[in-house]
């Protein structure tokens, strides 16, 4: 049997999706029901489990499995990537200069907008990732 491969990170991509639309947390059959394609059950259970264990997901114990949800929405999820990439990069200002380097006009007056309102506000504490 000769199947089409899905590139790299994409049922991940998938699942998040699901996850993403649902408005509440889904067990492992959840998710399978609501993807297409054959997918096998054990699939679906090894993308939540690691999905789970790369801190994207939360879950909770439902019956006799669990049902899991996003730690955050789409754009606090980017934020956990960006801070990550950071994070682990050999040197933090050599990545942000080539970042700040690579935007558009565009996006550089936009960053410059929103750098601008944040030096008028009052300082406020870094927000944290949630926890589990």
């Amino acid at each position: 049997m000769d199947r089409e491969r899905r590139p790299p990170g994409d049922l991940e991509r998938s699942v998040m999706d699901e996850l993403q639309t649902a408005g509440r947390p889904l067990t492992p059959r959840e998710v399978l029901a609501r993807l297409e394609g054959d997918l096998a059950y054990t699939t679906v259970m090894t993308i939540l489990f690691r999905l789970h264990a790369k801190g994207l997901l939360k879950r909770e114990r439902t019956g006799r499995a669990f049902a899991y949800r996003p730690v955050a929405d789409e754009p606090g999820l980017a934020v956990r990537r960006i801070h990550q990439i950071l994070d682990e990069g050999p040197d933090r200002e050599v990545v942000l200069s080539r970042f700040l380097g690579s935007l558009s006009k565009r996006d550089e007056q936009v960053l410059r907008r929103m750098l601008d309102d944040l030096d008028t506000r009052p300082a406020r504490p870094r927000a944290r990732p949630p926890e589990e």
